[in-house]
């Protein structure tokens, strides 16, 4: 499956992307973020949007028969890098060891897609079929 957002489980995109696209054994989700999926509305506290994004990107995974497990290498964006320690403090709880590679970015801003409520964080990753 080359993409699929039919799904009402997948927050819909906000923008000309697909939410997942298969190469060979890779698997490339688009950036999520912590909306809810049902009313598209994001919490105003960093710890809340990060749990609501690594909910959403289990979504997408599972959307195509993958789980967390599945993930070899995440970028993280953050409006706020003071944010740091309590987004890690999330992502320990659902990557198991070994985690997936990772880089963390600092950036202006991002998308305003869960109302009047700044997105804090967004996370997208690159997942494999098959692990050695």
């Amino acid at each position: 499956m080359d993409s699929d957002n039919s799904s009402t489980k997948i927050s819909p995109t906000f923008g000309p992307y697909s939410p997942v696209r298969k190469v060979g054994n890779l698997y490339f989700i688009s950036g999520q973020v912590g909306i809810d999926v049902v009313t598209h509305i994001a919490d105003v506290d960093v710890t809340e949007q990060t749990i609501k994004v690594l909910q959403n990107l289990s979504i997408v995974l599972d959307s195509v028969g993958l789980t967390l497990n599945n993930v070899v290498k995440t970028t993280i964006f953050l409006t706020d890098m003071a944010n740091f320690t309590a987004v890690n403090n999330e992502y320990i709880k659902v990557f198991n060891e070994p985690r997936p590679a990772r880089s963390t970015v600092g950036v202006n801003e991002l998308p305003r897609v869960g109302g009047d409520v700044p997105i804090l964080i967004e996370i997208e990753a690159v997942a494999a079929k098959e692990l050695s």
